[in-house]
């Protein structure tokens, strides 16, 4: 038997470091980073990577490898993964998989459909279409020709919705379909995964207590370089949670503790989406609910397979 796939997702702060390392010690699993942002070197502290004392327990792969100045894709970040998944295997180690964001492991268990990249003004068209509309009109515009996916795609997901919409203008099908012909990576039995979800105003605290840390630590500094770089704001890195903030108190232009509050409260809505993400996009993942360390160790032990 091959050694088995984990992957463990969860929203930012909810424990899946601490499971991941304590399986990989106990397995002698190798970890790789489906998180998003703890792909780039450039912010250690803000993105919350491992620590070196951490990294040093086991293998880690993809932490930091990106600059700032790329932008990786899903399908970047799953053609660096795939060959990491096979090599750790291949030497007879289980790879663990751990991070935040949904699409990376969905792009593993269903595989990544090649979509047609429409023209802006078609974008646009979309665009003005929802604002026009507003989401619940456009969601059932929507619903007429791709069901599927106005019924999958989170509420207030504006981005996904236009998206959609305007891959089935420009392509004549709608995306569900083109989604549904994709084959994917990983077989079915070789992976198993689970979501660590907390009571919504536990995770709330730990989200702030985390950047109540970074804010503390390091994470200025990391702020402070990344912004002299005079980067294109829309690149992924300069959408790290609390860079927005951090940046605006370094300029003068918000105080410390309200930077400190408004970076909390969006890391909270960060929380809360990609936890509505893993409960929509996952349903049938076991589920880990204690709120502490050793009892988020002693669910997933209970639900392991050999």
């Amino acid at each position: 038997m091959e050694p088995r796939i984990w992957l463990i997702g969860g929203p930012t702060a909810s424990g899946k470091t601490a499971i991941a390392l304590r399986r990989a010690r106990e397995i002698g699993g190798e970890i790789v980073n489906a998180d998003s942002i703890q792909l780039y070197g450039d912010l250690t502290h803000l993105s919350a990577r491992p620590t070196p004392d951490e990294m040093a327990q086991a293998p880690h792969h993809l932490f930091g490898v990106a600059d700032g100045a790329q932008a990786w894709s899903v399908g970047r970040w799953l053609r660096a993964a795939l060959p990491l998944i096979a090599d750790i295997r291949a030497r007879g180690r289980s790879p663990i998989l751990v991070g935040g964001t949904g699409l990376y492991f969905r792009s593993l268990t269903e595989g990544l459909a090649e979509i047609p990249v429409a023209p802006p003004e078609i974008r646009v068209e979309a665009e003005a279409a929802f604002e026009s509309l507003g989401e619940t009109a456009f969601r059932a515009r929507l619903g007429e020709v791709d069901p599927a996916a106005a019924a999958r795609i989170a509420p207030g997901d504006r981005q996904r919705l236009v998206r959609a919409w305007e891959v089935f203008v420009f392509a004549g099908q709608p995306l569900s379909d083109l989604q549904a012909a994709t084959t994917a990576p990983l077989a079915p039995d070789a992976w198993r995964g689970v979501v660590i979800d907390l009571p919504r105003q536990v995770l709330y605290g730990r989200c702030d207590a985390r950047l109540a840390a970074m804010f503390e630590g390091g994470a200025a500094e990391e702020v402070a370089t990344l912004v002299a770089r005079g980067l294109d704001p829309a690149l992924p890195v300069m959408r790290a949670l609390g860079l927005r903030e951090i940046a605006a108190w370094q300029a003068g232009t918000m105080g410390r503790h309200d930077a400190l509050a408004a970076a909390q409260q969006e890391t909270r809505r960060y929380a809360k989406r990609q936890a509505t993400w893993f409960r929509n996009q996952t349903p049938d993942w076991p589920r880990i609910t204690a709120t502490d360390a050793e009892g988020q160790w002693r669910q997933f032990l209970a639900l392991r397979a050999p």
